[in-house]
This record gives C-alpha cells, structure tokens and sequence, in this order.
C-alpha cells in the first residue's frame, strides 16, 4: 500500500524559507499526481500546490511566486520549496498522492511555523 513520509518542517522568521519533502513507497510513483495541502488551526484543509504525472504546476493564489513544488521520480519524492515565509504560512502541510479513480493517499504531515 502508498505510504507518503513527509519531513524538512520546522520553525522559521518571517521572509524566511523551508523545503519540504515527502518520500513515496508502495505503487509506481511516476503515475500519481502529487500535492501539498495545509491545515491552519480552526481552518479546514486548502491545496497549497501540485504535480501532475506529466510535470504540469499549480499554486494557491496565496503562494504563488513563493512556492515552488518540484519531484524526483527516480528517488520517488516529491519537494515543496518555500520562499518569503510569512505568518499566514504557519500550518500543518500534508503531502497527497493522488490517481484516476479516486485513489488517493495522505501523509501523516509536518508543523511549519512562521514566527519571530
């Protein structure tokens, strides 16, 4: 079965930055579209950014031009590198993988907190 192991979380200043990772294990990792979420405490969870099988990009308009999500498919992982880290940015980021057919698998996620 996927497994997604999430790491690089952390505490930064503002304007700061942080790469996140998550390794992928348990079906062919170059097939799934790969995503990162947030959850802010009392929010509801929000895609951050993605990846297609194919390459193709997509940011919230919120990190757009600060966030940049990247993958290996030959180490089976997938990054989001995070720039000009703001206080807004402060939440748990969860890494999806996600296939046809509604197939669809969560990490376990990692605290990012943006503070002084």
């Amino acid at each position: 079965q996927v497994q997604l192991l999430e790491s690089g979380g952390g505490l930064v200043q503002p304007g700061g930055s942080l790469r996140l990772s998550c390794v992928f294990s348990g079906s062919i990792f170059r097939i799934y579209a790969m995503n990162w979420y947030r959850q802010a405490p009392g929010n509801g969870r929000e895609l951050v950014a993605g990846i297609s099988s194919g390459g193709s990009t997509n940011y919230a308009v919120s990190v757009k031009g600060r966030f940049g999500i990247s993958r290996d498919n030959t180490k089976n992982t997938v990054y989001l590198q995070m720039n000009s880290l703001k206080p807004e940015d402060t939440a748990v980021y969860y890494c999806n993988a996600a296939k046809a057919l509604g197939f669809e698998y969560w990490g376990q996620g990692t605290l990012v907190t943006v503070s002084e």
